[in-house]
């Protein structure tokens, strides 16, 4: 019950910034909105760090089950390196979407403002530099389970 208390949370969550800034959309004051957006998303920053401490406290206050879980984790993988490879072509994979979408996703905020029926093709290069990710993964499951 928990786990899925924590998967809705998780998937809800990052929406209300959005939320906050479609409705302050409607005060007219495009400076207000910005603010209000920036503070939503430091709300949800501030969210996932209790969120982690939390976690942390769990594992501080059972260490016995997080012992026993890393054991049986371990006797699932069986090459150490095997996982560092996967946890390194993933990481690696999610910087680099990260640094492409930066620089996709400023300029296509940039063609869409000054020309809006340029979406559609923008949002298709921010989804392909966002596919980068989505190929670390592939490669980290190839490792893992190939």
């Amino acid at each position: 019950m928990l786990k899925i208390f924590i998967v809705i949370l998780a998937t809800v969550i990052p929406l209300a910034p959005f939320v906050m800034y479609i409705v302050s959309l409607y005060t007219n004051d495009p400076v207000r909105s910005a603010k209000n957006l920036v503070i939503g998303f430091k709300g949800y920053n501030v969210f996932l760090a209790l969120m982690g401490l939390g976690i942390v406290a769990v594992w501080l206050v059972s260490p016995e089950t997080v012992y026993a879980a890393s054991g049986l984790a371990q006797e699932a993988a069986a090459d150490p390196y095997a996982s560092l490879a996967a946890g390194i072509s993933t990481g690696l994979a999610a910087l680099g979407a990260g640094v492409a979408v930066s620089g996709t996703g400023a300029a296509a905020i940039g063609a869409i403002a000054e020309k809006p029926e340029a979406l559609g093709r923008s949002l298709i290069f921010v989804g392909l530099a966002e596919g980068v990710a989505i190929y670390g993964l592939l490669i980290s499951f190839l490792v893992l389970f190939g």
